[in-house]
C-alpha cells in the first residue's frame, strides 16, 4: 500500500479527498479513507487536457431551490443517508406527471406512420450491438497481469480476480480493449482497486468511485450512482462529456459517439447494491464519408466505422428508418420498442445535431423523474448531421413510480418539449422533483416574458408625455430616446429567476390555470395512461390574485407573479401541447401593453422561445408585412443590452414600417430574433425554429403526428407576410419551401425576397428601392428646373450595395464624392462615370476604382490608410475616422446628397451643426435613401436652414411596394399558374409574364413615389410645415383613413368594390387571371385592405393631410359618377 501511495504521488494523478473522520486509522490506510475517490488518468504518451471547469450556465448563475420546498416524507432511520434532492424525486407529496397528452405512438400505430413516431416489438436476440471480437484479448490479459505484478500495486493473490472483474463484469466490450494501451488498462484496474479499498474503509460503507480519463480522440468515465436518480451534486460526468464532446462537436469538425453501460454489480460484485457502477466511453467518429450530403441516408455512406462494425442488422434497420424520417423533419423523431422476453424498452430519438444542445443529460433527468433507469445508452453521430440517441430503459424500482409502459408513454410525449428547451432556467426544480417538466418549462417561458414587460417607466416619463406633443414627430423621437434611458433595471433577469425559484407552489397553481385553458385532447387519447391533469387545483383569476397576495413576501414578488396572470389572460393560442413542435410559440393579445409607452396599439404579437434564441413578431394590422431580422451580440454585455432593448426596438421598427406601407394593403410588421449569448453561431437553426413554431399557430393541426388540437381563443384565420432583413436574406428560400412542405395554402406569399426560381422579385436586381428614391431626386430637379448633369452629388453607400449600385446606374448627376465601407473617393471635377458604372455592375467597392482615372485634384482614402496627404496639402491621419466623418465635412463640392448606406443616426442633433454655416445648410438638397441615416431633430434643423429634404419613409418605399405586389401575384395565381408564370425555370428561362409583371411593378413604384412627392411639395408650399414632418403626417392620415374605410359599408357596395379593385390591381394580373378569379382566390381581408389603402392614399395625395369636411364626399362623388358613366 505504501508503494501505491508513492506511485500515486509520483504520477500526480490520484486525488483522494480525506473525510477527516475522528476515528484513527493506520498511516498506510489514511490515504485511502475518503467519501469519494476521484481519479484522473491519462494514457501514456498523450497530451493532457487542460483542467476541466463546469461550463457557465447560459442563463446566468444557477439558483438552487430552497430546501423547504423539497422536504421528503419521514423515512425510517437507517434506511440510507438522507439526500433531500434525491429523495424528493420519488417521494414529493402529491407529485404528479407533467400534464402532457400521453398517447403518442401507441401499440396500434405502425412503425412507419409518416411521422416517424411509433412503437413495435423486437426479438431480444436481434437487439443492440455486437462488438467485433478482439482476437488479441487473451495475450493482452497476460501483458496486463505481468505489468500489475511488476508494479506491486495489487497483492499478487488478488490480481487474477481484479483482471477478470474488469474484463468480464463491468460490461466493457472488446472495442475498448482493442483501442486502449496495456499501460492505460493497468492504470484503470489499479485505480479501481484503490477505490474499492477506499470504499470499504468508509464508516458508512458506501462504495463510490469517480474515475475519468480524457484525451483528444476518446474519453472514459466511471462512477457509481443509484439507478433512477439524478444528482445535482457529484461529478456530473454526463454533463461534462456532453459539454466537452457532444455539444462542442455540434459546431466543430470533430464529432464524437458515446457508449455507456450500467454494471449490474457494485464494487464488491454483489447484485443487491443500491449504487452500481456506470461506465461511459467516448470515441471520435471516423465516418465512411465525412462530407455527406444532408439528405443522404445510406448508413454505409454516413455511418461511423465503429458503429457499422458493431451494430446488429436489426439496429442498422432501425437507424436507417429513423434517419430517413429525421432528414425530412426539423424536430425530433421518436421511436420506442418493447423487447421480447425482457422488462426493457428501447427508446430511440433522432434529431439534427446542432438543434438540441444539452439533450443527452436532459433525457436522463426526464426518465429519472418517472422512476426509470437505463442499462445501456448510445449516442450515434452520422455525417449527414443527424444525431441518434438510443436508450435501453427499465424500472428503477423506486417506490410509487408508475408502471413502465405508462412512464414510457409519458416520456415519449415530453421529449418534444425537452427538445425545445433541453436546459431550462429552473432545471433544478425539475431534477429535484419540486415541479414537473411542463411546469418548469412554463416558468422558463414566463421568466423570458417578465424580463421584457416588467421594467416599467416611472412618473418622470408620464410627466414628459403630458408636456410634449405626441403628434409631433420630433417629440416622438425624443420620447423614444428618453424611454431607453429611464428604464430602470430593478428587475434583472437573475432577480426575476430568484423570485420565480422561491415560489414553486405559485408556479404550479398558475400553470394549472394555463393548462386548464390550453390543454385539449384529440382523437386517440387513452385515459388508461397517466392522467394528464394539472397537479394543482384550477383557480379563477381572482382566486389566483388573492393566492399571490397571501403567499408572496414583498411587492417585487407580487409584481413578478402577477405577470404570470397577465400572460395567462393575454394568451390566445400556443403550440405548448403540440407533439411535433421545435420551439415554443405564443400568440398574445397585446392589449396588456400600457398605452402611455406604446401609444400606437399593436394588432398582434407572437412570442417564440427556443434553446438558441427568443423572438417576437409584432404587427399593427391584421394584414401586415415586414422583415425578419436576426440580432447577434459581440459579447455578454452586448447581449444584455440587446435583450433589454429588444421589444421596444421591434415595436419601433414595425411602427416605421407601418408609416412606410402607406400605399399598399399591408400594414407594418417586424420580426426580431435575438440569439442567446452562447449560441451566436446558430442563426439558421434559430430562424428555422422561429418560422416553424409560428406556423404551428397559423395552420390547422392536421400535420402528421399532431393529435391534440390547438385551443384557439382568437378564432380567426391569420396570415403573416414576411420578408428578409438583417442576417436572414439567405434563409427566405428555406422558409418558402418549408411552408410548402407543411401544405400551407399561402406558401407562395409567405415570404418576399425569395429567389426568382420561387417566384420572388429581387429588389436589387431590378432596382426597386432605388426607383422611388430617384423619383424624389428627379422631382427636386424638375421643380427647381435644374440640369442634373451640372448638379454635384455626394453619396454614402457605394457601388457594392443594392441601393448604392442602382443609384449609380440610374443617375445622371456629376458625382464629386462617394463613400462606402472601404473608404472615400473624391474628384472635384467629377468622378469618372464609366468607371463607376463598371464597379456598380460588378458590385465592387471603391477600393477597386482605377485611380488613374481621377483628375489631379481627385483622391481616394481607404479605411486602412494612415498619414495620407491630400492634393490640397491636408494630411489624413486615420482613414477610418476620415471615412466615418467625411459626410459632415464642409468641402464646397456638394449640391445634392443621397445617403444610400451608412450607420443609423450618422447625422444627429449634435453633429448637424457641421452642415450649417451662418444659418444656412451647406447641402441644398438631401433625399434620405438609407433608413434612419438622419435623426428627426437633425432633419428639422436642416430644413430650417433652407435644405430641401425628403425623409426615408417616403423616399425608399419602392422596396415595400415591390414586395406587396409580389405577395399579390402569389395570392392570385393557383400553384400551377404560379409555377408557370412567376417562377424562373430550372433551365434559367424567365417566363414572359414575369418579365412584363416586373416592368409593371416598376411603373407602379414610380407612380406612387410621384404622387407622394407632389402631395408633400404642394402641402409644404401651402403650409410651410417641414417636409419631414409632412411625410409622417401624410402616413398617419392615410393609415387612419384606411382603417376607417375598411369598417364602413362602402365595401358592401359591390359596384364600388369592383371598381376600386379594378383600378388598384395591376392590369397584367387582371388580364391574365381576371377580377372574378382574383376575388375568389385572394383572402377577403386582404382584398378589403387593398380597397381601403387605395382609396385612402389617393384621397390624401389629392386633398392633403387636413382636408375639408366635404372633401371626401366630393372625392367619392366623382368616383361614383365615373362608375355610372
Amino acid at each position: 500500500m505504501a508503494a501505491l501511495k508513492m506511485a500515486a504521488a509520483q504520477r500526480g494523478c490520484l486525488d483522494i479527498n480525506n473525510n477527516n473522520r475522528a476515528q484513527k486509522l493506520p498511516d498506510n490506510l489514511r490515504l485511502l479513507e475518503s467519501s469519494v475517490l476521484s481519479v484522473s488518468l491519462l494514457s501514456d504518451n498523450r497530451v493532457p487536457f487542460p483542467v476541466y471547469y463546469e461550463p457557465e450556465d447560459i442563463f446566468g448563475p444557477s439558483i438552487e431551490p430552497e430546501p423547504k420546498h423539497f422536504e421528503p416524507p419521514n423515512m425510517m432511520a437507517g434506511d440510507r443517508p438522507v439526500n433531500k434532492l434525491v429523495d424528493s424525486i420519488s417521494r414529493t407529496p402529491g407529485r404528479l406527471p407533467s400534464p402532457q397528452p400521453t398517447h403518442f405512438g401507441g401499440h396500434d400505430v405502425p412503425y412507419k406512420n409518416g411521422n416517424g413516431n411509433g412503437h413495435r416489438v423486437l426479438r431480444s436476440a436481434t437487439v443492440g450491438y455486437i462488438a467485433p471480437e478482439f482476437k488479441g484479448k487473451k495475450a493482452q490479459k497476460i501483458e496486463v497481469k505481468a505489468k500489475l505484478e511488476a508494479g506491486n500495486w495489487i497483492p499478487s493473490s488478488l490480481i487474477d480476480q481484479q483482471i477478470d472483474w474488469f474484463y468480464n463484469d463491468l460490461g466493457i466490450d472488446d472495442v475498448y480493449f482493442q483501442t486502449e494501451s496495456v499501460s492505460a488498462i493497468v492504470s484503470n484496474i489499479t485505480s479501481l482497486y484503490a477505490a474499492k479499498i477506499a470504499a470499504f474503509a468508509r464508516e458508512d460503507k458506501q462504495q463510490e468511485i469517480r474515475l475519468d480519463m480524457e484525451a483528444a480522440d476518446h474519453a472514459i468515465y466511471i462512477d457509481t450512482s443509484e439507478p433512477g436518480v439524478s444528482k445535482i451534486d457529484g461529478p456530473r460526468y454526463e454533463r461534462r462529456l456532453e459539454s466537452k464532446y457532444l455539444d462542442a462537436s455540434a459546431s466543430g469538425n470533430n464529432v464524437y459517439r458515446v457508449e455507456t453501460f450500467r454494471s449490474p454489480t457494485n464494487l464488491a460484485g454483489t447484485v443487491e447494491a443500491k449504487s452500481t457502477m456506470r461506465c461511459y466511453f467516448v470515441y471520435q467518429c471516423q465516418f465512411v464519408e465525412p462530407n455527406a450530403d444532408p439528405k443522404e441516408t445510406r448508413l454505409e455512406v454516413i455511418g461511423d466505422q465503429m458503429f457499422l462494425a458493431k451494430a446488429t442488422s436489426n439496429t442498422k434497420q432501425i437507424y436507417q428508418e429513423i434517419i430517413e424520417t429525421a432528414v425530412q423533419r426539423n424536430g425530433p423523431v421518436i421511436e420506442y420498442f418493447d423487447i421480447e422476453n425482457s422488462k426493457e424498452v428501447r427508446l430511440v430519438v433522432a434529431f439534427r445535431r446542432k438543434t438540441a444542445t444539452g439533450m443527452f443529460t436532459a433525457l436522463s433527468d426526464l426518465y429519472h423523474y418517472y422512476g426509470v433507469t437505463s442499462s445501456r445508452k448510445y449516442v450515434e453521430q452520422f455525417s449527414n448531421g443527424i444525431c441518434v440517441i438510443c436508450l435501453y430503459l427499465k424500472p428503477a424500482n423506486i417506490v410509487d413510480s408508475p408502471p413502465l409502459d405508462q412512464s414510457i408513454h409519458q416520456i415519449t410525449k415530453e421529449i418534444s418539449l425537452l427538445y425545445c428547451i433541453p436546459r431550462n432556467k429552473f432545471q433544478a426544480l425539475f431534477v429535484g422533483g419540486g415541479l414537473s417538466l411542463q411546469e418548469t418549462v412554463y416558468a422558463h417561458c414566463l421568466w423570458v416574458f417578465v424580463q421584457h414587460f416588467l421594467n416599467r417607466l416611472g412618473s418622470e416619463y408620464s410627466s414628459l408625455v403630458s408636456a410634449l406633443d405626441s403628434t409631433n414627430s420630433l417629440h416622438v423621437e425624443i420620447l423614444s430616446k428618453i424611454k431607453r434611458r429611464l428604464r430602470t433595471e430593478t428587475f434583472t433577469s437573475a432577480y426575476i429567476a430568484e423570485i420565480i425559484n422561491s415560489q414553486p407552489q405559485l408556479v404550479r397553481s398558475l400553470y394549472a390555470s394555463f393548462a386548464s385553458t390550453h390543454l385539449a385532447f384529440g382523437p386517440g387519447f387513452e385515459d388508461d395512461f397517466i392522467p394528464p391533469t394539472p397537479s394543482a387545483e384550477v383557480l379563477t383569476d381572482n382566486q389566483l390574485k388573492e393566492l399571490i397576495a397571501r403567499t408572496v413576501a414583498n411587492e417585487h414578488e407580487e409584481m413578478v407573479m402577477n405577470a404570470f396572470r397577465i400572460f395567462n389572460n393575454s394568451l390566445l393560442k400556443t403550440n405548448f401541447y403540440t407533439p411535433t413542435k421545435v420551439a415554443l410559440s405564443f400568440r398574445l393579445n397585446p392589449s396588456f401593453l400600457p398605452e402611455l409607452e406604446y401609444p400606437q396599439p399593436l394588432f398582434g404579437m407572437f412570442l417564440v422561445i427556443s434553446s438558441e434564441s427568443r423572438g417576437f413578431h409584432l404587427r399593427f394590422r391584421d394584414i401586415a408585412r415586414g422583415g425578419i431580422r436576426i440580432v447577434k451580440s459581440r459579447n455578454k454585455e452586448a447581449y444584455g443590452i440587446n435583450a433589454r432593448r429588444m421589444f421596444d426596438e421591434n415595436y419601433g421598427l414595425a411602427n416605421t414600417q407601418q408609416r412606410k406601407n402607406k400605399d399598399i394593403p399591408e400594414g407594418g410588421s417586424k420580426g426580431v430574433i435575438l440569439l442567446d449569448a452562447a449560441h451566436q453561431d446558430k442563426g439558421s437553426v434559430a430562424f428555422e425554429k422561429y418560422i416553424d413554431s409560428i406556423m404551428d399557430l397559423l395552420l390547422p393541426p392536421t400535420s402528421p403526428g399532431i393529435k391534440n388540437p390547438i385551443v384557439d381563443l382568437y378564432g380567426k384565420q391569420e396570415i403573416l407576410f414576411m420578408g428578409p432583413d438583417e442576417n436572414t436574406a439567405d434563409l427566405v428560400d428555406w422558409a418558402t419551401k418549408h411552408a410548402r412542405s407543411r401544405s400551407a395554402p399561402w406558401w407562395k406569399s409567405f415570404f418576399t425576397g425569395k429567389s426568382p426560381k420561387l417566384g420572388g422579385i429581387p429588389h436589387d436586381a431590378y432596382g426597386m428601392t432605388t426607383l422611388s428614391v430617384r423619383e424624389y431626386v428627379k422631382g427636386i430637379y424638375r421643380k427647381l428646373e435644374l440640369d442634373p448633369s451640372k448638379v454635384r452629388k455626394m453619396q454614402t453607400g457605394g457601388p457594392d450595395g443594392d441601393l448604392g449600385s442602382n443609384e449609380i446606374l440610374l443617375s445622371n448627376e456629376k458625382y464629386t464624392s462617394l463613400i462606402d465601407g472601404s473608404g472615400v473617393l473624391v474628384d472635384p471635377h467629377g468622378i469618372n462615370h464609366e468607371e463607376l458604372i463598371r464597379l456598380a455592375k460588378k458590385r465592387a467597392m471603391i477600393s477597386e476604382f482605377d485611380i488613374t482615372k481621377l483628375s489631379k485634384a481627385g483622391y481616394r482614402v481607404l479605411v486602412d490608410d494612415i498619414n495620407v496627404k491630400l492634393p490640397n496639402g491636408e494630411v489624413v491621419n486615420n482613414g477610418t475616422v476620415f471615412r466615418n466623418t467625411f459626410h459632415l465635412r464642409e468641402t464646397g463640392l456638394t449640391d445634392s446628397f443621397v445617403p444610400c448606406g451608412g450607420r443609423p443616426e450618422s447625422i444627429d442633433l449634435a453633429s448637424v451643426s457641421k452642415l450649417i454655416k451662418n444659418g444656412k445648410s451647406t447641402i441644398p438638397y438631401i433625399v434620405e435613401g438609407a433608413n434612419l441615416f438622419i435623426t428627426q431633430d437633425a432633419k428639422l434643423r436642416l430644413e430650417a436652414a433652407g435644405c430641401i429634404l425628403f425623409k426615408d419613409a417616403s423616399a425608399n418605399k419602392g422596396g415595400v411596394t415591390s414586395s406587396s405586389l409580389e405577395v399579390l401575384a402569389s395570392l392570385s395565381f393557383d400553384d400551377a399558374g404560379f409555377l408557370e408564370h412567376m417562377c424562373v425555370g430550372s433551365d434559367g428561362q424567365t417566363p414572359e409574364f414575369y418579365k412584363a409583371y416586373v416592368k409593371g411593378v416598376q411603373e407602379i413604384i414610380k407612380e406612387n413615389a410621384r404622387l407622394e412627392f407632389e402631395a408633400i411639395w404642394k402641402e409644404h408650399k401651402a403650409t410651410k410645415i417641414p417636409r419631414s414632418t409632412l411625410s409622417d403626417t401624410l402616413s398617419i392620415a392615410i393609415t387612419k383613413l384606411d382603417e376607417e374605410l375598411q369598417k364602413t359599408d362602402l365595401w358592401k357596395n359591390e359596384t364600388l368594390r369592383r371598381s376600386v379593385l379594378q383600378d388598384a390591381l395591376p392590369k397584367l394580373l387582371l388580364e391574365k387571371i381576371g377580377l372574378d378569379l382574383i376575388i375568389k382566390r385572394v383572402p377577403d381581408n386582404y382584398l378589403r385592405a387593398i380597397f381601403g389603402s387605395y382609396l385612402a392614399s389617393r384621397f390624401v395625395y389629392q386633398f392633403g393631410s387636413a382636408p375639408s369636411q366635404f372633401a371626401f364626399f366630393n372625392f367619392m362623388s366623382d368616383r361614383m359618377k365615373k362608375i355610372q358613366q
